[in-house]
């Protein structure tokens, strides 16, 4: 990667975060750190307002604006390919907005990027999602966004039903299933729950917020102390000991 180019994606990276180790950028340009403070040194020393130190970490000051990026042909297939890939497994809504942002990206493209981008023989079939977990999906997704509980209907693996009151914490897909993963107030635990296992969810007037030992980073935390493999598309992996409270 040339110089200037490093410089560009420098200041990319660190406008789009709240605060930016010289680890992380190092790790991303691949690039030592050394090399990364005397690149902020010098984009400093040129008039960006990048504020923070070594070993603490960088953010861009206010008032700084980059002119409108423009993609290469390249960059505009991938941005076809993610589009299409992700519509396929997510959400009416979601999948609408995508083909809407596609569109803008499109459309200001130079005609050679936007032709290549168009012509990209990659698709994927819509009937990959079931029709519960596609609805299911949107009702989860805003709960998540509103920091709203979910009353749960579920069905384990056995059939068994239950009803469960959750703080969603986040959606994850494993290329077969979608799983969520929560709080749940009757176990009083971590607990991740298989979409096409929902017989029914509401969402609830109830909020929630961030509370020490039940948000996803807690529960990152934990698989990650405990099992090297993490989530699963049956739940969250954490140790043999504690294997059965993993799953809903």
């Amino acid at each position: 990667m040339r110089r200037a180019d490093r410089l560009f994606q420098i200041v990319q990276l660190i406008r789009g975060r709240r605060l930016t180790t010289a680890a992380f950028l190092a790790g991303r340009l691949e690039v030592s750190e050394r090399t990364v403070y005397r690149d902020i040194a010098d984009l400093q020393h040129q008039g960006v307002p990048i504020e923070g130190e070594a070993g603490l970490g960088y953010r861009l000051g206010s008032g700084f604006e980059l002119p409108p990026l423009m993609f290469s042909q390249d960059e505009a297939r991938a941005l076809v390919a993610a589009a299409r890939l992700a519509q396929s497994w997510v959400d009416p809504a979601l999948g609408a907005d995508i083909d809407a942002a596609l569109g803008k990206i499109l459309s200001v493209l130079p005609p050679a990027a936007r032709a290549a981008a168009e012509s990209l023989a990659l698709y994927a079939p819509t009937i990959a999602m079931d029709e519960a977990t596609r609805g299911h999906l949107g009702l989860l997704r805003e709960a998540l966004q509103t920091r709203r509980k979910l009353w749960l209907d579920y069905r384990d693996e056995r059939g068994a039903p239950s009803e469960r009151t959750v703080r969603p914490l986040g959606c994850f897909y494993w290329g077969k299933v979608w799983t969520l993963a929560a709080w749940c107030e009757l176990r009083e635990d971590f607990r991740t729950f298989r979409m096409d296992r929902i017989h029914d969810a509401r969402m609830l007037d109830a909020r929630f917020r961030d509370e020490t030992g039940r948000t996803l980073a807690d529960l990152r935390r934990r698989i990650e102390a405990n099992c090297p493999e993490g989530f699963g598309p049956a739940g969250p992996r954490v140790g043999a000991a504690e294997g059965r409270r993993a799953q809903p």
